[in-house]
């Protein structure tokens, strides 16, 4: 059997606006260290007993409670668990932070917070408990998704109206422009702005550049492109390439290709695998 085991669940249709998908993520080995990209928020039981740390993008370090959200990251975040782990989260989309959370995304960028204090300890821990019990991960699964539809109820429409307006800029272009999302919205700039930043976390223009490098990173992993290739992604010049794919992975164009951590592999071959099972920003990232 394998050291390592990172499972992932399209969420069911009417939490699609919410989540972005499910995972369940297992390491057999004593001391489990690597990076995670740059990626949405994140809701994260950790099942087993063994402390963690993370080290994000401005080099603070956080020690998580067992229960906990990551906002929005906007670069790799350097990830230290005592083994052996096993992990239940899911991805939170910006519509999903909307409904479940409502804070300002924007003031816990690269943070993490105890998820006791939003959602209730009780809760989350009789959650904790259904998950380590579940007989297999169809199991853990559902039981992510009736959290879920707990945690949301209502969905703010405006919200997710907003998100999908955003979501089809960042999806239709490599280097979309600002421009362009001001006439969609039929907002001002100054108001695309502060909701991208209570919402995603980021104002428009870095969400562009976050995706186009990750979009880089899975096209020279999963699609074997050359580095040069690449750089017909919406990029100036090789350091141009260089310098975006390693802020928001952590990695150069080179290294990505050709040494990957654990995570990085393993998140591009599953993610890729869901193509037109889930949106664009999700498999092609």
């Amino acid at each position: 059997m394998s050291d390592f085991q990172l499972d992932y669940a399209v969420p069911a249709a009417d939490l699609s606006e919410y989540i972005t998908l499910f995972y369940y993520f297992r390491a057999d080995v004593p001391v489990f260290e690597d990076s995670e990209r740059a990626d949405h928020a994140q809701l994260r039981f950790r099942l087993s007993p063994g402390g963690a740390e993370y080290r994000f993008p401005d080099d603070s370090v956080q020690t998580p409670a067992d229960f906990h959200v990551i906002g929005p990251t906007s670069g790799p975040m350097q990830v230290r668990v005592m083994g052996p782990v096993e992990v239940f989260g899911m991805g939170v989309t910006a519509a999903g932070w909307a409904a479940m959370i409502g804070s300002e995304a924007s003031s816990v960028l690269n943070r993490t917070i105890d998820a006791n204090g939003l959602f209730g300890a009780a809760r989350l821990k009789a959650t904790a408990t259904a998950l380590r019990e579940a007989s297999d991960n169809a199991a853990r699964f559902a039981i992510g998704e009736e959290l879920v539809r707990e945690l949301v109820r209502e969905g703010d429409e405006q919200a997710c109206h907003f998100v999908r307006q955003v979501d089809g800029w960042l999806a239709a272009s490599l280097s979309p422009e600002m421009d362009d999302l001001v006439a969609v919205t039929g907002l001002s700039r100054r108001q695309v702005e502060r909701k991208c930043n209570a919402m995603y976390g980021s104002p428009p223009k870095l969400l562009a550049r976050k995706y186009r490098a990750l979009r880089a990173a899975v096209a020279l992993v999963a699609d074997g492109e050359d580095v040069d290739d690449v750089i017909g992604r919406g990029f100036y010049d090789q350091s141009h390439l260089i310098r975006e794919v390693k802020q928001f992975t952590g990695l150069t164009p080179r290294q990505i290709k050709a040494e990957p951590g654990v995570l990085q592999r393993m998140t591009i071959r599953q993610r890729t695998a869901l193509d037109g099972q889930v949106s664009p920003l999700i498999s092609g990232t």
